[in-house]
């Protein structure tokens, strides 16, 4: 007698596949993105927070330092920004990382110091660290250690202590009278921007992603505004607000408005927004830090969670990048 095959009921189906993957979406997102009691993204805090300056373990000095990064990554473009605006190329050199979507970590593109992936190098530099591996990392070539990790503090170094070192000593991204305002924004920009995106991504309630899409919006509008009447968000001048600001915005329409859910409006449908971005993609060197590819890569194809199947869109099309400024109005 052969055995009659036996399909489950679509319903059945449904219902076991969705409480597995819902189960095994929970246990990727605490690794991925740990989330408070409500469902809210906690970004995990830097751990390592030394400064470069004289009469320290980390002087400013020429082709001591390099800089850790992935080209994917906004916090990374920051740091790229910097570097690049400042004319610090030819002082800091570059140690690429990419993604590797099977360990879920970021891997060398060459071995560096006989380390295959970022975590490797981290403990290496601190036995027995348990911590985030993260980039980008200021790394000290002469002690063999890391400096810095947090991107906030390492575009402060840039433009201050390594200001002798830079082409571009003339450009001040922190101007003392500025800087009240300069520290407003960049409040603002993190909580709803910058870390915004990704509490809407990596929001694990309902409640939680509308209040960080809500907060995430206001600010965009907010800053419509301003943009409507001044070229930058401080003024006539580009300042680190604008640093902070311009890798989050430059990923919006390619990742964040589909993958990450902030899809209320483009970044394309606010007309000065619009002008500011490419304002600052056309200024010199900056472009050099753009590698759009890249981002698109890194974000759909390792974001397991967010992207089960790893299909990378084709678009979207970024005006921003090819048409002259009158075309953005």
């Amino acid at each position: 007698m052969i055995a009659r095959k036996v399909a489950l009921p679509p319903g059945m189906m449904i219902r076991t596949a969705k409480g597995l993957w819902t189960t095994l979406w929970q246990r990727m997102m605490a690794q991925l993105a740990p989330a408070d009691p409500t469902g809210h993204y906690q970004r995990p805090t830097s751990q390592f927070r030394d400064w470069i300056q004289p009469e320290s373990p980390h002087p400013p000095a020429p082709h001591r330092y390099s800089l850790i990064v992935g080209m994917g990554c906004p916090w990374a473009h920051r740091t790229l920004l910097t570097r690049a605006l400042k004319g610090l190329e030819e002082v800091i050199s570059l140690i690429p990382v990419v993604p590797s979507p099977d360990q879920g970590c970021w891997a060398f593109t060459t071995s560096f110091r006989g380390c295959h992936t970022l975590p490797e190098l981290y403990r290496q530099a601190q036995p027995g660290y348990s911590g985030r591996a993260t980039v980008p990392v200021l790394w000290d070539r002469q002690t063999a250690s890391p400096v810095n990790n947090e991107s906030a503090d390492i575009i402060l170094m840039l433009n201050q202590a390594f200001n002798g070192l830079a082409t571009q000593p003339q450009l001040d991204l922190y101007p003392e009278p500025l800087q009240a305002d300069i520290d407003a924004w960049n409040d603002r920009i993190y909580a709803t921007v910058n870390n915004g995106v990704y509490r809407c991504g990596f929001a694990q309630t309902q409640a939680a992603y509308d209040q960080a899409c809500a907060e995430l919006f206001d600010t965009l509008a907010a800053m419509e505004a301003v943009l409507t009447t001044q070229p930058y968000l401080c003024g006539e001048a580009i300042t680190l607000a604008d640093v902070r600001l311009f890798p989050t915005l430059f990923r919006f329409d390619a990742v964040y408005y589909g993958l990450f859910k902030c899809n209320l409006r483009r970044i394309q449908d606010y007309p000065a927004l619009s002008r500011y971005l490419r304002a600052i993609y056309r200024l010199p060197r900056v472009a050099a830090t753009c590698d759009l590819a890249a981002v698109k890569r890194d974000y759909y194809g390792n974001l397991f969670p967010l992207n089960p199947g790893g299909i990378i869109p084709a678009g979207p099309d970024l005006p921003f990048l090819r048409d002259d400024p009158g075309e953005l109005g």
